[in-house]
């Protein structure tokens, strides 16, 4: 089992589970963040620390059309092992359905 950031953390992206990872298996995109599954040691401590409630266990049903992408990004994005600054905006944004349209697949800054 891994875990999986899904849609919710799109224009969100608050980073605090970036500051809990013990293994830094988060990689940043310029308006997500996404886990290396093969680097995650399923410890768990990043899924309470989402204030967005973007991040799920891959055996949960939102995890399923989220895993590859995470996969596929955590290859061509940098990695993050500190919190940055979310988006001004951030808060309007969490919750919001159909922002997948919206995923950016340009690299962040770590």
């Amino acid at each position: 089992m891994t875990y999986v950031v899904t849609e919710n953390c799109i224009r969100c992206k608050y980073m605090d589970c970036v500051e809990v990872c013990p293994v830094d298996c988060f990689y940043v995109g310029e308006n997500m963040l996404v886990i290396h599954p093969d680097e995650c040691i399923d410890c768990g401590v990043c899924e309470p620390e989402c204030p967005a409630e973007a991040i799920v266990p891959d055996s949960d049903d939102k995890a399923a059309e989220w895993a590859e992408l995470n996969r596929q990004y955590a290859q061509e994005w940098p990695n993050i092992t500190r919190k940055g600054e979310p988006p001004a905006d951030a808060k309007e944004w969490d919750g919001k359905a159909g922002k997948k349209e919206m995923f950016d697949p340009n690299p962040g800054k770590p």
